[in-house]
């Protein structure tokens, strides 16, 4: 069987979602157990107040009217103080769903960067990415991701029993190859045949592929190699 990367995608994928799920159970549970911290340790709103009574009930002898203007002045701030905390804690309560929303943010495109890059590394170390394959018939014609190579008539036959094979999952001889193509049976077949079969397809398919991806023809002008000058090595 011809291996692929779909295992191994789905894995990544998986382990991925894994890493999002926990990361956000992290960040939550964190951020909560600070919130509590928080509004447990803000002094109670009406601590002032009850000094204040307190006041009151020790200085009930004050009944000078300036006395007793500045108690009530002592009251009015024990409950803006009050209102104030109540605001403290609304305005901690945001910014604290906002932290958990960026964090949580931050985390996801942190995963799907490290996702992007291991895929980009896999297609770097695999060549090309095959992400669709058409082959057309009436046009003698294989589409490969979005390139076009025209083939000899052998050679598409050769490919579509590759590729109803592999749609199979099975793996063909030389001889099963040219069994199909040839329409006799498997024992009066070579396994020859087959694997000459195989060589044209590849010698077609790859010329082209190699003069669409490596070796450009640049009309009136010459050949270059379409890659950028930076990678290139000579040992």
């Amino acid at each position: 069987m011809v291996p692929d990367d779909t295992g191994f995608t789905a894995d990544a994928r998986r382990a991925g979602s894994r890493v999002v799920l926990g990361g956000v159970i992290a960040i939550v549970l964190i951020l909560t157990l600070t919130a509590v911290f928080l509004f447990l340790t803000l002094p109670d709103g009406n601590a002032f107040n009850a000094r204040v009574e307190r006041i009151f009930v020790e200085n009930d002898a004050l009944t000078a009217e300036a006395e007793i203007k500045l108690l009530e002045i002592l009251a009015l701030s024990g409950t803006a103080f009050s209102e104030t905390l109540t605001s403290y804690r609304i305005v901690i309560f945001v910014l604290l769903v906002f932290a958990t929303a960026l964090l949580i943010a931050a985390l996801v495109f942190l995963v799907m960067l490290v996702a992007l890059n291991r895929r980009m590394a896999q297609i770097e170390r695999s060549g090309i990415q095959v992400s669709s394959l058409l082959i057309s018939r009436d046009e003698n014609t294989v589409y490969l991701n979005n390139m076009g190579f025209k083939l000899t008539e052998a050679a598409m036959e050769t490919l579509a029993v590759l590729a109803e094979a592999r749609m199979d999952d099975d793996v063909l001889t030389g001889a099963e190859i040219e069994s199909v193509i040839s329409g006799r049976s498997k024992e009066d077949c070579e396994e020859a045949a087959g694997a000459t079969r195989i060589k044209r397809l590849r010698d077609t398919l790859g010329n082209q592929m190699i003069s669409e991806l490596l070796v450009k023809n640049i009309a009136r002008r010459g050949y270059m190699l379409a890659i950028d000058k930076d990678v290139i090595r000579v040992i």
